[in-house]
């Protein structure tokens, strides 16, 4: 099992430099310069290309690239925040448990609703509750989470004045925007789960079990649902790896000062430094929440365990 983490490991490597370059790339492409906007469009142009070439962005993008990642891989240096003038982890550190108390909880939710309705529809197959949530989920999955964060802060902070419509001053801060983000996940999860649920009580096992006499809920969730959790657990991972990078959207439009605020304002003021250590933090959290998942898969399945154990 070492042996595989490790290979993963590596692998993340090539994945994490293909991000890098790639948002690199944007950031360089995108118009305007640090300087102007750290001195304001007031300054003058001396001013301007004495800070620039201070901040290393005149030269070609190659040598930039390879500045910042020779920086990076000997000194472990992300760079230094433009707008703040501080090293670029301490703000990304500081607002990191805002998203992740976001995706997680999201997760959660998402995944005990879409899982416990999709055992319903998959046992209760085109009766009126099946019809129902798989209707129900495909609306969900249908709108947009910036749209559906707006009608829910439009309804239970300006119309009922029950929850706050921004912020994370209290618990109440995180009620709507969890509910956002995890409608559409709680759709994906349940329309799975009542896929992977179908072609696994339709197995020879489980038809062999029911006729030994068992009970109909320990033929369901003993046998059958261990064997259909597999796909379920990939979802559930990326729906947590996508909460960390989709909170963009949701942050902004509910105003929590998390990643995804982060690099929404630092991408405007084009704060490239802020961008590409934000990005590479995210990156390499999804590539160890698949690992992660990976590594459940072989605690359930003893035939993946023994693979990897050859």
């Amino acid at each position: 099992m070492y042996k595989y983490v490790i290979k993963r490991l590596l692998f993340t490597i090539p994945v994490l430099f293909g991000a890098i370059f790639l948002v690199f790339t944007i950031m360089n492409m995108t118009p305007g310069d640090p300087a102007t906007l750290i001195l304001g469009i007031t300054a003058k142009q001396a001013d301007i290309d004495a800070l620039n070439h201070q901040l290393g962005v005149d030269q070609p993008f190659f040598v930039q690239f390879f500045n910042y990642i020779k920086d990076m891989v000997t000194q472990f240096d992300f760079g230094t925040s433009y707008r703040t003038g501080k090293p670029v982890f301490d703000e990304i550190l500081s607002r990191f448990p805002t998203t992740f108390w976001l995706a997680l909880l999201s997760m959660i939710i998402s995944s005990i609703v879409g899982i416990v309705l999709g055992i319903v529809s998959a046992v209760k197959q085109y009766s009126v509750l099946d019809n129902t949530f798989t209707t129900l989920a495909m609306l969900l999955s249908a709108i947009p989470g910036f749209w559906l964060g707006l009608m829910l802060m439009l309804l239970f902070a300006l119309q009922l004045r029950i929850l706050p419509s921004s912020g994370i001053d209290t618990w109440a801060g995180y009620v709507l925007p969890v509910i956002t983000l995890s409608l559409g996940g709680a759709a994906s999860q349940m329309r799975l789960t009542r896929s992977t649920m179908l072609e696994t009580i339709r197995s020879d096992y489980i038809r062999t079990a029911r006729s030994k006499g068992a009970p109909e809920n320990v033929v369901i969730w003993k046998h059958a649902l261990k064997n259909a959790l597999l796909p379920v657990i990939t979802s559930m991972g990326m729906n947590f790896g996508a909460g960390l990078g989709g909170a963009v959207i949701i942050e902004t439009v509910f105003g929590m000062p998390g990643l995804g605020m982060l690099i929404v304002n630092s991408i405007r003021q084009k704060d490239t430094p802020t961008v590409m250590a934000a990005t590479l933090f995210l990156a390499f959290l999804f590539c160890l929440v698949m690992l992660v998942v990976d590594i459940l898969y072989a605690y359930i399945d003893p035939r993946i365990k023994a693979k990897y154990q050859n």
